[in-house]
């Protein structure tokens, strides 16, 4: 049977297309095999980092697509329409990492009341969290518009959980205040509510455009727009928390605070005139590092061990989501054209701050 595809080109991300690809009938699956309807996903700026560390960190082998090409992951929604494994039924609903296609072929491992694991050769050598898939029929965390955020903000806020833990057990580095740069962004004002939650000063830094936006959220101490990031002062000790991977702004900001920048983190890549590689030794401050979210999980799934991130992570989420229906409107988008169309308004920055994005290759 044939799945629909929305497929982009690895070395110019501005290309992509629509293509067909052939999937097995249902009685011709393989044993422990599942059909998968994939019904909706969201897409963010964290799938454009994805797209941009599709080589560097195995994305791109996830989801085979055409040479050339790969098919971006997405967090989203899935219901089985065939199954070969005894322990899953047809119509069952499925989270998790999933392709941007209207269907995918599962290989359904260590299956327990709770989930299960896509155990398909190609998509081994990643983090385990991306191929793990949350059995969620029926819990209504996972229905309409709770699930909208679920597959919006859950990974993002799984980051921004992460380094605002990483930050804390580092004592914040000695800083008395954290900068984020994009801090229009999920990522972002996720750690912003959970840094000012410890008292911590937080500092946006935004566009001009977004500025108001920013200020409306009310988890940031201080909004700073990028033109004026020179006048901050420069007494005490900060962390810098650079969501986009923008070297220049990032080598300013080394400049302005010398000796004070005592943490400077690289979480995303979505500003893509900037290398991830590119030589910075000679910034004054702390050198900036890139924050590896599955390095620091597997840390804390060893130190708090079973169920330990799940029950810290359901707490903190807790106190998130009842800002969500004031902060985001969610935009729903069906059909090639509109996923298209959400893909490019994404990766060109053209997606207003306060939307997110909810998509499916069904029309």
């Amino acid at each position: 049977m044939p799945s629909t595809d929305f497929v982009v080109a690895r070395n110019d991300l501005q290309q992509c297309k629509v293509i067909e690809t052939q999937l097995p009938e249902a009685a011709a699956l393989p044993d422990q095999a599942l059909l998968v309807k994939v019904t909706r996903f969201a897409f963010t700026a964290n799938n454009i980092t994805y797209a941009v560390l599709g080589d560097h960190l195995k994305y791109w082998q996830l989801f085979p697509a055409p040479e050339g090409f790969g098919n971006v992951p997405v967090w989203g929604f899935g219901e089985v329409v065939a199954s070969k494994h005894p322990g899953i039924a047809a119509g069952e609903t499925l989270f998790g990492y999933f392709p941007m296609a209207t269907h995918l072929v599962i290989e359904a491992a260590d299956v327990s009341k709770r989930g299960l694991r896509d155990a398909a050769a190609h998509r081994q050598g990643v983090a385990p969290v991306y191929n793990a898939y949350v059995r969620v029929s029926g819990d209504p965390a996972f229905e309409g518009k709770q699930g909208d955020y679920q597959a919006l903000l859950r990974p993002l806020f799984m980051l921004s959980f992460l380094v605002d833990d990483f930050l804390a057990e580092n004592e914040f580095y000695g800083a008395k205040s954290v900068m984020l740069s994009s801090a229009s962004s999920k990522t972002a004002y996720g750690l912003a509510h959970l840094v000012h939650a410890r008292r911590i000063k937080v500092i946006g830094l935004t566009s001009a455009g977004n500025a108001d936006f920013v200020k409306s959220l009310g988890c940031y101490d201080e909004v700073v727009t990028y033109d004026n990031v020179s006048s901050l002062p420069t007494r005490s000790a900060v962390a810098y928390v650079d969501m986009a991977g923008n070297s220049p702004l990032r080598a300013t900001l080394h400049r302005h605070f010398g000796e004070q920048m005592k943490y400077s983190g690289i979480i995303g890549l979505t500003h893509r005139k900037s290398s991830p590689d590119e030589p910075e030794q000679l910034l004054p401050g702390a050198k900036p590092k890139f924050f590896f979210a599955p390095d620091h999980i597997r840390k804390r799934a060893k130190e708090w061990g079973p169920g330990g991130v799940d029950l810290r992570f359901g707490a903190a989420w807790s106190t998130f989501v009842p800002n969500l229906d004031r902060w985001m409107d969610v935009r729903e988008g069906h059909g090639p054209a509109a996923v298209q169309r959400g893909y490019l308004d994404t990766l060109n920055g053209r997606v207003p701050p306060d939307q997110g994005l909810i998509l499916s290759l069904s029309e």
